[in-house]
């Protein structure tokens, strides 16, 4: 199973648990084959209209394909681990800038592994 998750800064709050499973951090500033560029997060935080979420989410699926289209191995290798365990793309979203978390990278994410992996069972958050 695939799924997101919130990360928090320190401690979860009081009566957040963490999701029970593989979590794996896929926010801009790491390695993960999944994660935003960080100029894109800036030009759509600076502007969190829905025009700006169209513009983050057509230029970070071109990201994710490119990426995918260079090397998949990676991308297989989450497949592979998702459709054993399950695995939690976590971000920071929702946010005070990003309160939607359906307007968070992660569930463009879930959207691209879905479509290239049908195999994996792919749980969306609800609105």
């Amino acid at each position: 199973m695939l799924a997101r998750y919130k990360i928090y800064r320190g401690k979860p709050p009081a009566g957040v648990t963490l999701p029970d499973g593989i979590r794996q951090d896929t926010r801009k500033h790491t390695r993960h084959c999944l994660r935003p560029s960080k100029e894109i997060v800036a030009v759509y935080l600076d502007d969190p209209s829905e025009q700006a979420w169209q513009r983050f989410a057509a230029a970070y699926l071109q990201t994710v394909t490119q990426r995918w289209h260079e090397d998949p191995s990676s991308f297989d290798a989450l497949a592979e681990l998702a459709t054993n365990n399950n695995v939690y793309l976590g971000c920071s979203c929702p946010t005070a800038k990003n309160p939607d978390v359906m307007h968070c990278h992660t569930v463009l994410a879930l959207q691209f592994m879905d479509e290239h992996y049908p195999m994996i069972n792919v749980v969306f958050p609800s609105d």
